[in-house]
């Protein structure tokens, strides 16, 4: 368990790390009001993870949505920054013989 728990914070974390730490922050205000059985802790921990979700659905939704192409339409090349050959003549072999 903690194997599949560490990889999902890890992953949390690289793709949205402020998302995260709001997340993981909220979560232990509701372990820890839980375990002291403090109501208004675990409410505020509960609005904390609340933000967090709502953060990141709100981030999720101002991405531009990715364009599809169809598959009638032939494939784009892609657009090089330099030539795929060179201009200037390639270098002497300079192996003795």
């Amino acid at each position: 368990m903690n194997v599949v728990w560490f990889r999902f914070l890890r992953t949390l974390y690289r793709k949205e790390p402020l998302t995260g730490f709001i997340l993981t922050a909220g979560a232990m205000n509701v372990a820890i009001g839980g375990f002291d059985q403090s109501t208004s802790l675990v409410m505020f921990g509960l609005g904390t993870v609340a933000i967090a979700m709502l953060f990141r659905w709100w981030a999720l939704s101002q991405r531009p949505a990715p364009v599809r192409v169809s598959p009638d339409e032939p494939p784009r090349m892609p657009v090089r920054a330099l030539p795929e050959h060179s201009s200037r003549p390639s270098l002497p072999d300079l192996r003795k013989s």
